[in-house]
């Protein structure tokens, strides 16, 4: 192609269809048949390129480890919750939290053990809270605040053993990769993890409106009653016909984390480094997947012990894996755009036309812009994927900070998972604790902005403090 203009063609087409549908996927793939037609003029042609170009990203060996560490976790997640694990685990704490001070501390604390994938830390949790509502003084809504503050903003700071890490990394991945830059992925992804500014700020905003303020009214869809205390059945991980075995919750979870640190550890003492250094030099995302599949063995060897049958443990994998295709699915379509739009020559576009951009301007535009397509999209993983190519390309030409860059992606893409009426975390949430959409929206929307607005500052100075 002459004109490098063209490249910004299929990320106008995904936001635009993005925002009309509230739906990444369909964005996505608009843009990867643009590229494609931009690349071979001829509608057939055109798919055909864009097949090839999702072919070339599958058959990445790093993409497919990412792969398989998706689908075995959630396949784990199937096996503990057929185990009685998660069921379990609601019993015991509902049974001992008495006061509203006690289910707020529970809420926090419990993020140590739950903090392997948002959605999964709301099942677990929130179940919790719809029994606890007639026992504390508390409000739905609060209780979905306090849960919600501690899952995404939480969870993207954490640098092991959750779902986010291994697609963080390949979103990074793959735009360093079209740059030509030879950063190990993963020790950018835990550079940016102090300048994920949205995320430390809605903690800290969280954790005063948790213990220091109370709401009045409460977000239900009719007349504004509680839901009752009955938490059964109110999602299928505590459904009555499961039994209640915490310890087939945090055996697992605790097997993984160990795992992962030691053989983390061990990879990098194999390459010959030893202390901090074993760890920094590992191929983590080799010993996290390694580390998953050694603890779904021993789980599946440790719930048919218990006597769950076979075929229950064989299906459950499999059902919860393929509950994690959608984002399957979204990674090959985000890789095969990346590739496709660097072959349009996108880097040189943006090496050409946005150099005049002051370097304290490009964190903060990149966090607003990414905070308003993942508030109208509602999904976190489909704004890093459509956001940071281009971060990546405005670091190198403006010559800002990388791991400042990378940091501002992934802090918009939070914004959105949190504060979003449409994203699974707010859906999931509500519908658990009988909440009107809508209206938990709006509670949350205040706190989110505000965040949002410390980070914007924080993006507007920072550059000029570590450039000095």
């Amino acid at each position: 192609m002459d004109s490098a203009w063209v490249s910004v063609l299929p990320f106008i087409i995904v936001i635009i269809i993005a925002v009309i549908t509230k739906q990444v996927l369909p964005g996505l793939a608009g843009g990867l048949l643009v590229a494609g037609y931009l690349l071979s003029p001829g509608w057939l042609t055109g798919f055909e390129t864009a097949i090839q170009y999702v072919t070339e990203g599958l058959q990445d060996e790093n993409n497919l480890k990412i792969i398989m560490f998706l689908y075995l976790f959630t396949g784990l997640i199937g096996m503990i919750k057929i185990a009685g694990g998660i069921k379990g685990f609601v019993r015991e704490a509902s049974d001992r939290i008495e006061s509203r001070k006690g289910a707020l501390v529970l809420t926090w604390l419990s993020a140590t053990g739950t903090f392997s994938a948002p959605s999964f830390r709301i099942v677990t949790v929130a179940p919790i809270m719809r029994a606890l509502l007639r026992k504390v003084n508390m409000t739905p809504q609060e209780l979905a605040f306090a849960i919600e503050t501690t899952a995404s903003p939480l969870i993207v700071l954490v640098p092991i053993a959750t779902a986010f890490v291994g697609y963080m990394t390949s979103v990074i991945d793959i735009s360093l990769h079209n740059h030509g830059l030879t950063e190990d992925p993963y020790q950018l992804f835990l550079q940016s993890i102090p300048f994920n500014f949205f995320s430390f700020a809605m903690l800290a905003i969280g954790f005063y409106l948790s213990f220091f303020r109370h709401g009045k009214k409460p977000a239900t869809d009719a007349g504004g009653d509680l839901p009752d205390d009955t938490w059964e059945d109110c999602h299928p991980c505590v459904a009555k016909n499961l039994p209640e075995k915490p310890f087939n919750l945090l055996l697992p979870l605790v097997l993984v984390l160990v795992l992962t640190i030691v053989l983390t550890y061990a990879n990098g003492a194999s390459q010959g480094f030893q202390g901090l250094e074993a760890f920094i030099e590992a191929d983590v995302l080799n010993a996290m997947l390694l580390a998953l599949l050694l603890s779904v063995v021993a789980s599946f060897i440790f719930f048919r012990l218990q006597g769950i049958r076979l075929i229950t443990l064989l299906e459950e994998l499999v059902a919860g894996g393929n509950q994690i295709m959608n984002v399957i699915l979204l990674l090959s379509v985000v890789w095969a755009l990346a590739s496709a739009t660097e072959t349009l020559g996108f880097s040189q576009f943006v090496s050409d036309n946005v150099s005049w951009v002051p370097v304290s301007f490009v964190p903060p535009v990149l966090f607003l812009l990414g905070s308003f397509i993942s508030y109208f999209i509602g999904s976190a993983w489909g704004t890093w994927g459509i956001l940071m190519p281009l971060g990546v390309s405005l670091a190198q030409v403006s010559g800002v900070s990388l791991p400042v860059v990378v940091g501002a992606v992934f802090a918009s893409g939070t914004f959105g998972a949190f504060a979003s009426p449409l994203s699974d975390d707010t859906n999931t949430t509500s519908g658990i604790l009988d909440l009107n959409t809508m209206k938990y929206a709006r509670f949350k929307l205040v706190p989110a902005i505000s965040a949002a607005a410390v980070a914007a500052v924080l993006y507007t100075v920072v550059p000029y403090f570590l450039m000095s």
